[in-house]
């Protein structure tokens, strides 16, 4: 449903009212210089860049005049003109160089950028071309390596244990509140500068409500706390908003921008994420019961792998992984080992950059450039991933995530059960009879035409895809030959012999002899001598099958011999790589009924099948209800545990087929303590992971949170890099007050709502917006924090608080938010249609319009909405004009102040109350005298009509001040 045709902008007059009124004015903000696509320069272009092409363009040697060890370097360009357009790949001569379109013109001369590589490139060109180096470098010659050791980065501030400092002395005690207060006047003092005063109450209401809740305090509150004369009834406004159920609604957005959540899997076949929304409310639910931060990161990594008292808190914790499998993933990549290493990479980015404040991802090609991180660290974390299952399959055509059905309670549980119980006695008995039917007809019909069929299900006889077997070891997914069943097939690369294996399997249907064959693409490079291993009736046959010999049988299959199965049992095909001498590649397996045990004539056999086919219609009419309540059944994206964990070998400069010496998996050298966990053989790590993360002896993570939190009260932290606390991250401002707050936060259980109650308490948290004369000359960039920084309300509170104003808000709380996702199949083209066609006429909070990837809501795309393609604890926050405009002119926005009119007009009879009321819901305050002057002017010369139009053209304008937008 389209939002009604509100269309017509504000009206210039009220322009004018806005201009006079000086509300229309934007404080100028600095973009961060860590902001995600930068930290994607850092971490995927510029060791690219230094690893293949500053050799021949950087600060020593310039081919073709172009260099590209600095912004400016390709910003000019060379002899050929501007290396590339930033924002479009197709324009730019770099990318055309690097796809090798042009035999003339291909970059790097030798050996062709990975596909890897090449995407990189064109996703950083699409992006716009961030780049942070603005400096140009000396000559290599005379240039040292930054990097660090390990024993010299345990003296890097960051990576030194936590130890809680004294409480600094000031001279001016009424000047602090708390201790924080003390350790800000302190480096105020040093500077001769004096805080700021008090922010009025009104001010600080609509502070504390946005920053706590989220969401507008209406008149009545403001009211209520103004009035309120105890001394500490700030104590209990903040208390009670701590306590309120949108308090995690508020706050669980600021962790769901540190886990990149998102409800599609973005890219050109974005993906539908339907149950993401399980995630999005553990998040919430976590920060309403103040969930210890050590345990909730516990629950986040190995949720699956925590003990439970009950299925409640097991579901939780299941729910709770989903943060290791929401990252944008190319579930299409065809070279699926690829994939698996592109997924593992993404997860050590994220679990570096949230928990750690770390940029790992920089050493997966080479030891990390700046940070202590050698490329051994990152292989030792990426076998702790790699021995975790976030693919449901690794050889699918199109992968997916892992579903997990949570455990149920009581009758549900009990219903459950019984469900499942129909289930088993119906469904194989079900599946046996088909098989049977299949395996029986065919001895009647004619093989099919060579080359038509595609799928399994299209031949005689029993035929099991490599989608569906048993893989041991790492196969490498392929279509390079076309002649193949279904999505593809499957090959071991042509190493690791010997470690390599997969099984097909099937309950054979009737007893009989069969023919047993198998499906594969044969090329000169194949092995000779592929051992194919059958279980039947009489033991055990392993042969031999020369791969290079073509397929003769419907030009897919060959045959590998006859053996007797018995009705029932359970048939297995294994085909290992033991002493091959080639690639070993495996698309199917079928088995071919030839004779059945007891003969039968045509005849009976005839008037069998019509017989099995009406018991086949009969189970599949009672299966149906059963099939739909396990459908119903509550499912989770997860991870889980790999049957086979196992450590990861270096990958060369990256290159995933390029391995190198094998990495026991571990944690990060740098940060090991004492109470450091062993991992067992048999785990993957990922409980030890947590533990690691989660132990107080960690120097990162209770820095990198208390960092994280300050920043989400004050807009910017006491390390303004709040998601890189190593060596390129800046320094903190105030050392000694992070390291208090992280023990502080310790020390309280890990409590966040501890830690923000302390921080909004302090006099530095409700000192006013207005710098003294003192600050203005000498705390030109507010670091000393002589006021409280002028902040703008993000995306989410903007259009909550729009909606609020008009009394339109939907406040429920959880739930599902997609409309039309169901029960639909997430890679399906229709799940595909919901993102790209979904219309945001939703009136709930923001924290629940659909978080796609693809296709965003249009004012969270103006006004700086998180990237959800990456890990980030602060958004930048641009001024545009775009921003102006949209406030003006955008239907949304038309819309709201069109049902708030009405809504005014309908409540308030008074013309001078209606101005009052209008301006204190959507301001926090009244109108100066000036303002209501100007206001009345507008509204019909004085006169006051009751026209929803001029009503509506106030909001409006009203919306678009700097008052509204910003916290005061």
């Amino acid at each position: 449903m389209m939002p009604p045709p509100f269309k017509e902008p504000i009206p210039h007059l009220c322009i004018w009212i806005l201009s006079v009124m000086a509300l229309m004015g934007e404080p100028a903000l600095a973009i961060d210089s860590n902001s995600p696509e930068n930290l994607f320069f850092e971490s995927r272009i510029r060791p690219l860049f230094e690893e293949r092409c500053v050799e021949c363009h950087g600060p020593d040697k310039q081919k073709g005049g172009l260099r590209l060890d600095y912004r400016g370097g390709w910003e000019m360009g060379g002899e050929s003109g501007p290396a590339l357009v930033a924002g479009d790949s197709a324009k730019s001569r770099m990318i055309h160089a690097v796809r090798y379109g042009d035999a003339d013109f291909q970059m790097p001369p030798k050996n062709k950028l990975s596909a890897k590589a090449i995407a990189d490139l064109e996703e950083w060109v699409a992006m716009g071309a961030p780049d942070p180096r603005t400096a140009q470098p000396r000559s290599h010659a005379n240039t040292k390596q930054t990097g660090m050791s390990i024993e010299e980065g345990r003296q890097f501030w960051s990576f030194r244990p936590i130890e809680k400092p004294k409480t600094p002395d000031i001279e001016d005690n009424s000047s602090a509140k708390n201790k924080i207060d003390r350790f800000i006047r302190a480096k105020q003092e040093e500077q001769e500068l004096k805080p700021s005063q008090s922010a009025s109450k009104s001010d600080l209401a609509r502070r504390a409500y946005f920053s706590l809740i989220g969401l507008p305090p209406t008149p009545e509150q403001i009211d209520d706390f103004v009035s309120d004369p105890r001394p500490d009834a700030f104590d209990h406004l903040v208390d009670g908003l701590l306590d309120s159920p949108h308090f995690g609604e508020r706050w669980g957005r600021h962790w769901l921008d540190v886990a990149r959540f998102a409800e599609s899997s973005g890219g050109g076949r974005t993906l539908l994420f339907k149950d993401a929304w399980r995630y999005r409310d553990y998040v919430i639910g976590s920060f309403n019961a103040d969930t210890p931060f050590d345990q909730f990161i516990r629950e986040q990594l190995a949720g699956d792998l925590l003990p439970y008292d009950s299925p409640a808190q097991q579901s939780r914790q299941l729910t709770a992984t989903a943060f290791l499998a929401l990252g944008p993933t190319n579930y299409e990549q065809q070279d699926k080992q690829l994939l698996r290493y592109d997924v593992i990479d993404e997860q050590i980015d994220t679990v570096g950059k949230a928990f750690l404040g770390m940029t790992l991802g920089c050493a997966r090609c080479h030891d990390h450039k700046f940070d202590p991180v050698p490329t051994s660290d990152y292989y030792a974390l990426a076998g702790i991933f790699k021995s975790t299952r976030t693919l449901f399959n690794y050889t699918d055509n199109v992968a997916r995530w892992v579903d997990t059905p949570l455990p149920l309670e009581g009758a549900a549980a009990a219903s459950l059960a019984e469900t499942l119980a129909k289930n088993a006695a119906i469904k194989p008995r079900l599946d046996l009879k088909k098989s049977k039917l299949k395996v029986l007809s065919q001895l009647s019909v004619e093989a099919p035409d060579p080359g038509l069929p595609k799928q399994a299900r299209q031949f005689p006889g029993i035929v099991a895809d490599d989608s569906t077997a048993k893989v041991q070891g790492d196969w490498l997914f392929s279509q390079f030959s076309q002649n193949y069943l279904g999505e593809g097939y499957l090959h071991d690369g042509n190493a690791d012999k010997g470690n390599n294996s997969l099984t097909f399997q099937t309950t054979i249907p009737i007893t009989g002899r069969y023919e047993v064959r198998l499906a594969y693409s044969p090329l000169k490079n194949r092995s000779t001598r592929t051992p194919v291993t059958i279980q039947h009736a009489r033991g055990e046959s392993t042969v031999l099958v020369n791969q290079q010999l073509p397929t003769p049988e419907y030009g897919r299959f060959l045959s590998i011999g006859e053996f007797l199965f018995e009705e029932k049992a359970l048939s297995r095909i294994t085909i290992s790589t033991n002493d091959t001498d080639g690639y070993v590649v495996a698309d199917a397996v079928q088995w071919l009924l030839l004779e059945e045990e007891s003969q039968s004539k045509s005849s009976e056999r005839e008037d069998y099948l019509a017989e099995l086919k009406g018991e086949i219609k009969a189970l599949e009419i009672e299966l149906k209800p059963i099939t739909n309540k396990l459908k119903a059944r509550p499912i989770a994206m997860s991870v889980k545990e790999d049957p086979e964990p196992s450590n990861s070998a270096i990958r060369i400069r990256g290159i995933e087929s390029r391995k190198g010496e094998v990495v026991p998996r571990g944690f990060l050298q740098v940060a090991r303590h004492d109470g450091t966990p062993e991992i067992p053989r048999h785990a993957s790590g990922r409980a030890e992971l947590a533990e690691w993360i989660a132990d107080p002896r960690n120097p990162l993570t209770a820095r990198v949170m208390a960092n994280r939190i300050w920043s989400w009260l004050f807009g910017q932290g006491i390390v303004r890099s709040v998601d890189n606390m190593g060596t390129t991250g800046e320094r903190p401002s105030h050392p000694k007050l992070l390291d208090y707050l992280a023990a502080q936060f310790q020390e309280n259980g890990w409590s966040v709502k501890a830690l923000i109650r302390e921080i909004v308490l302090s006099k530095t948290w409700q000192q006013s917006t207005e710098p003294n004369s003192d600050a203005i000359q000498n705390d030109v960039s507010n670091r000393l924090l002589t006021h409280y920084p002028k902040r703008r309300l993000d995306a989410e509170q903007l259009r909550d608080a729009i909606l609020a104003t008009n009394g339109r808000l939907d406040l429920a709380l959880l739930g599902p938010n997609i409309e039309g996702a169901g029960e639909i199949n997430a890679n399906s083209t229709a799940a595909q249609r919901i993102e790209y066609n979904y219309v945001f006429t939703d009136k709930r909070r923001s924290i629940y319009t659909p978080a796609f990837r693809v296709n965003r809501h249009e004012l969270f795309e103006v006004f700086d909405f998180g990237n959800a393609n990456f890990s980030i604890g602060q958004r930048n926050t641009s001024t545009v004009a775009l921003q102006a405009l949209y406030m003006l002119n955008n239907p949304f926005v038309i819309e709201q102040s069109h049902h708030a009119a009405k809504k005014l007009l309908q409540e308030v009879s008074d013309p001078h109350a209606r101005i009052n009321i209008a301006f204190r819901s959507t301001l926090g305050r009244d109108p100066t005298p000036k303002e209501r002057n100007l206001v009345a002017a507008f509204l019909k010369d004085g006169q006051f009509s009751d026209s929803v139009e001029e009503w509506s053209s106030l909001y409006q304008t009203l919306f678009g001040t700097i008052d509204f937008r910003y916290l005061n």
